[in-house]
């Protein structure tokens, strides 16, 4: 079989998670101080594929090229490639058909993570050669996912949102495809939703009697695309950390797992880990527990943090009370003042959430 090549889809709008992603594409937002998109880009890489298209959006492709750049930073080269409307995944497939020139390919879905990585899957693909390899996950409600039915690891059908699935294998969004896919996507006629669905496709394959095979995931895998999500998505990441101390820890308790970055101050502080600080973080006066990424320059004076995100440029001051599975982005600003009365003052974006309890 030829190399492989990769395709990373990073062009979604993110509306789950707004107001992050008024601003930012979601495939950016960090997990573990690290871009998601840039996990699966390593994923790639670490499965000895190197040639990677990356499908754009018009909105948010400036900011992912930036991020990315040309993929020598990961030991790649990537192409980008725009999408110009979110017409489906298969029409992401038919977009990419000029980069992907007759090779397998591997489609990833840029706001995914896998614990395990895709080297295991591409070596079965590899030596087993089928036209499409799926990657499913068992799920609590199938009725929300794309759902496989099975005989032994061949794939029978594939049920979109079903009402009475016939198992509770969901698939997860990374598949294996070999040169078929592509008449297959151009046979689909628009969904209800107005897309071309990458499961109509592959039941396109079955039906022509083509090998679609199916592995079940071995670790967990997320679907960052919520922030219940995230916040999961960065513990289970947190989980794996080696602990380094590279930046000043003054009169402090580092406890546990914990990466402190250069130039971040900790200054009479607790952090109990696995946690990050950022880059020139400033920790002073306060206590940031476990399951929580410090993003770089971010400024946490006399509070309590804990199980959240705080992106860069950040500061979080006075708050009199613990902040917890909470995702704050880009340069906020949260203080509470002593004086009285006792009121709420705030300058709050579009559709951003607000709980106070």
């Amino acid at each position: 079989m030829e190399p492989l090549k990769g395709l990373i889809l990073s062009g979604g709008a993110g509306t789950r998670l707004r107001p992050i992603t008024h601003t930012s594409a979601k495939q950016l937002v960090p997990v573990a101080n690290k871009p998601v998109l840039f996990y699966g880009i390593e994923a790639l890489v670490d499965a000895g594929i190197e040639e990677i298209g990356i499908i754009i959006a018009p909105e948010t492709g400036d900011e992912i090229r930036e991020a990315a750049g040309d993929g020598s930073d990961f030991g790649a080269s990537i192409t980008y490639i725009v999408q110009d409307e979110p017409a489906g995944l298969a029409h992401a497939v038919l977009t990419a058909e000029a980069f992907i020139a007759g090779s397998p390919f591997v489609m990833y879905l840029g706001d995914n993570l896998l614990a395990d990585g895709l080297r295991g899957l591409v070596a079965t693909f590899r030596e087993d050669e089928p036209d499409a390899l799926i990657l499913l996950t068992p799920v609590d409600d199938p009725s929300s996912y794309g759902v496989a039915e099975l005989d032994g690891e061949k794939v029978v059908r594939l049920i979109e949102k079903p009402k009475d699935p016939p198992t509770n294998l969901a698939l997860v969004g990374v598949y294996l495809f070999a040169q078929p896919i592509f008449d297959a996507a151009r046979s689909l006629e628009p969904s209800w939703r107005g897309e071309l669905e990458i499961t109509e496709a592959i039941d396109s394959l079955i039906d022509d009697g083509l090998k679609v095979q199916s592995e079940v995931v071995s670790g967990w895998w997320k679907d960052t695309g919520q922030l219940a999500d995230m916040l999961e998505a960065n513990r289970l990441v947190l989980e794996e950390i080696e602990p380094r101390l590279d930046g000043d820890t003054d009169d402090s308790r580092i406890e546990g797992r914990v990466i402190v970055e250069p130039g971040a101050k900790v200054i009479r502080s607790v952090v109990r880990g696995p946690a990050v600080i950022g880059a020139g973080a400033h920790i002073e006066d306060a206590y940031v527990g476990p399951y929580t990424s410090i993003g770089d320059s971010v400024r946490i004076c006399r509070s309590e943090i804990e199980h959240s995100i705080v992106l860069a440029g950040s500061v979080v001051e006075d708050l009199g009370t613990r902040m917890e599975a909470s995702l704050l982005g880009r340069e906020v600003k949260l203080t509470r003042s002593d004086g009285m009365p006792k009121t709420l003052r705030m300058l709050v974006g579009d559709k951003s959430e607000i709980e106070i309890i």
